[in-house]
């Protein structure tokens, strides 16, 4: 049976690799119990894309940002018109964004004005920030409390316990999905295992990180009930109640009960 009211914290449901069947992708989410997911982008050049997609079903909240791995795409005027979309489109969350010192080659310098100017308008419209920050934690961090005034998840957590308590003290919580499935994530586990479930938010991250059931394959939405099960394992309780705590989580960051409201008067 699946876990009812899921919620997928980051899912790419705007990739290309699910131009073929995204509406069965949706639908097997739905069945496996997933009962929403946060889109968040990569580049510029795919907003309208992603608005298109996630206005096309319910349960779809997009998010608008740029990614650091796509650095080339990005130009100084993508900041400015970021605060125009922020401001008429009104999404749930900026991102991604964030800092990736794992790719050789990529302009950490370049990377952080991108970042820093996200992370200031998340804060000017008031709204939370969706963060990748990949063998770059503490930069991560040190931008947060630089900017200030923030909230927001750091996404596909792979961070030390020390590192994850800095982002708890700020507000921040912790992106979990398919890693956490694989044996070998030993300390990934042991964190997931006892840290505060206030702080933790499930993920897919799909069409990427697929779970250890499906490596090498395209992962899709519908694994995070998989996800959610390990979790539960992992942390010895029914995996219920790590489905309610991580959705009441993303609702209560993403704001995605008013955001709902919002769009169903708009429709």
């Amino acid at each position: 049976m699946p876990t009812h009211g899921l919620i997928d914290s980051h899912c790419h449901l705007d990739a290309p690799e699910f131009d073929p069947d995204r509406a069965e992708v949706i639908a097997r989410a739905r069945a496996a119990g997933v009962a929403a997911q946060v889109v968040p982008a990569i580049d510029a050049a795919g907003w309208p894309k992603l608005r298109e997609v996630c206005a096309a079903a319910p349960g779809l909240h997009p998010a608008y940002g740029l990614h650091p791995i796509f650095l080339d795409s990005h130009r100084p005027e993508h900041l400015p018109l970021l605060g125009e979309w922020l401001q008429r489109e009104r999404p749930c969350a900026v991102g991604e964004c964030g800092l990736d010192y794992y790719i050789d080659g990529l302009d950490r310098e370049a990377q952080s004005r991108y970042f820093d100017g996200q992370l200031e308008l998340a804060r000017e419209f008031d709204l939370p920030v969706i963060v990748h920050a990949r063998h770059a934690v503490d930069a991560t961090v040190a931008a947060i409390r630089r900017v200030g005034g923030l909230r927001g998840v750091v996404h596909s957590y792979s961070g030390s316990e020390e590192q994850a308590q800095q982002l708890w003290k700020l507000g921040f919580l912790l992106g979990l999905g398919g890693p956490v499935t694989y044996e070998r994530a030993q300390r990934l586990r042991r964190i997931v295992a006892t840290m505060p479930l206030e702080f933790l938010l499930l993920e897919t991250d799909a069409p990427d990180q697929p779970d250890a059931q499906i490596r090498g394959q395209r992962n899709e939405p519908a694994r995070l009930a998989g996800i959610c099960a390990t979790i539960a394992q992992l942390r010895g309780m029914a995996a219920e109640d790590v489905a309610r705590a991580t959705s009441d989580n993303a609702r209560r960051l993403f704001g995605l009960d008013s955001q709902a409201l919002a769009e169903k008067h708009r429709d």
